[in-house]
């Protein structure tokens, strides 16, 4: 009775010691981009993500898209963007096309991944992103609401998962939905900015063209359908290497109490 006695205040007070040590300040997230679209159906480009203090608004419905939603809208090119948002802020750009030979795109099933640093202040941070998709004249998705999906609630990572459906498209206004091959990335454009100029607003996409060349050549990319998946970001709280470090010393020490006490019960 005695050893079990020792082992249980023993084991009492090194919990306490874990638990009592400070945690470490979250400053790293995982953001993990999916195409969730069946086979033969809509691709997009890779994503441009942003954090932010909530000031940065991509685009309003029932308005002009800018120069930089634009160039994403139509040719899927973030770098306009990327140089719009401030230097105080972190904007980046990625997907699956990273390696040599890689396609540059989300294709169904496809997926990938980067980590960012949020640093270690307490200032609430908020995401933005925006992708185009494939193949289409300027449709995009992305988030017109820039206090919508919060990352960072003073201190903490707001883990979540942010589902992208068909009804959540939207058309830059930018550029008139002819679908003709030479102004259709992946049906056979080749220079960027062209097409015919529409002069409208954002406003959600009614869809391609019935018998039309995009579902022609994609006939699963109808995303008007119900319940239709384009993609889904998933953001998770990355733990630094001191909290895994003390972790794995808790979990060290736990486990080395346990062996300790079945030699004890044997004696």
């Amino acid at each position: 009775m005695r050893h079990s006695l020792r082992f249980t205040a023993l084991l009492a007070v090194s919990s306490a010691a874990f638990l009592a040590a400070p945690a470490a300040q979250a400053a790293l997230i995982k953001i993990k981009v999916e195409n969730l679209a069946p086979t033969a159906g809509t691709l997009f480009t890779p994503v441009w993500v942003g954090v932010h203090d909530g000031s940065f608004d991509l685009f309003d419905a029932s308005a002009p898209a800018s120069a930089q939603l634009e160039r994403v809208a139509e040719d899927g090119n973030p770098g306009p963007l990327s140089t719009l948002f401030s230097s105080g802020m972190q904007g980046v750009v990625f997907g699956p096309g990273i390696g040599p030979g890689s396609p540059p795109i989300f294709g169904p099933g496809g997926s990938g991944e980067i980590v960012l640093d949020l640093g270690t202040g307490s200032t609430d941070l908020y995401l933005s992103f925006a992708a185009m998709i494939l193949p289409s004249n300027d449709a995009f998705f992305g988030n017109g609401n820039p206090t919508a999906y919060k990352v960072r609630d003073g201190s903490n990572v707001n883990g979540q998962s942010i589902m992208i459906l068909g009804s959540q498209i939207w058309d830059a206004g930018t550029e008139v939905n002819t679908e003709a091959a030479a102004d259709t990335p992946v049906l056979g454009q080749m220079v960027a900015d062209t097409g015919t100029a529409e002069g409208g607003v954002v406003a959600l996409h009614g869809g391609f063209n019935a018998g039309g060349p995009i579902l022609t050549a994609f006939p699963n990319a109808d995303f008007t359908a119900d319940g239709y998946q384009v993609a889904r970001i998933t953001i998770s709280e990355v733990p630094e290497p001191g909290t895994l470090a003390l972790l794995a010393g808790g979990l060290g020490m736990a486990g080395w109490m346990r062996r300790k006490r079945k030699v004890m019960t044997a004696m």
